[in-house]
């Protein structure tokens, strides 16, 4: 993640505004701060088990605000398979037993609320719940200079778009894929299981060549 983050920096990455969903501890954001120093950091994240960690990092950086809530598509309620404190799922309707009810709002509610400025960065970190947080997010991706995705090869959830899906979408949406990281294969027989995709504008000047030097 760093070696890739640290790519988009090098070829001019500047953004005022890092938006990290799914943020639990904040460790991302963290990170994230060696390479984007001067940004303001909105995390957001709907699991309450990490809420110390989250005060602490923010004492510690004047520029970070936090929220505990989920990112969706409406602003209001859902539920929230909290059983497993780095793992949960959003959904709109009750899947698990471990659910519980959390609130939930929208990016363009946020950035509009607290009055956040773009150019925009958005990580999502939030195992298949994509599709309504984007959707919730309309305004803000039209400042948006880089959306980094954890990406899966199989399906989650029964929205859950897989990688090449996920890529489909975010093409209609106005980004390419111009990264990858961190791929994860699952334990029981080393199938791929995951990666981070990096989505930068259509438009953007890498895309004007197709050459390799």
């Amino acid at each position: 993640m760093k070696a890739a983050l640290s790519r988009r920096v090098m070829q001019g990455l500047s953004v005022q505004t890092v938006i990290d969903v799914g943020a639990s501890t904040g460790s991302w954001s963290k990170m994230a701060q060696e390479f984007i120093s001067d940004a303001i950091y909105l995390l957001i994240e709907a699991n309450s088990f990490h809420e110390s960690k989250l005060v602490e990092f923010k004492k510690q950086n004047p520029k970070v605000e936090y929220l505990l809530a989920a990112a969706g598509d409406y602003v209001g309620e859902l539920y929230f398979d909290a059983q497993d404190p780095f793992g949960g799922t959003a959904s709109h309707e009750v899947i698990h037993t471990s659910d519980i009810t959390v609130q939930v709002t929208t990016i363009d509610a946020q950035v509009k609320e607290k009055g956040l400025k773009p150019p925009f960065l958005m990580k999502l970190d939030t195992h298949g719940f994509e599709i309504p947080i984007l959707r919730g997010a309309e305004e803000t991706l039209k400042n948006t200079k880089l959306v980094i995705i954890e990406a899966y090869n199989f399906k989650l959830t029964q929205d859950c778009l897989q990688f090449w899906e996920l890529c489909d979408h975010m093409k209609k949406k106005g980004f390419q894929p111009i990264d990858i990281c961190d791929p994860m294969h699952r334990p029981k027989d080393q199938s791929f299981w995951q990666m981070d995709i990096f989505f930068i504008p259509n438009s953007s000047r890498e895309f004007k060549s197709n050459k390799y030097n």
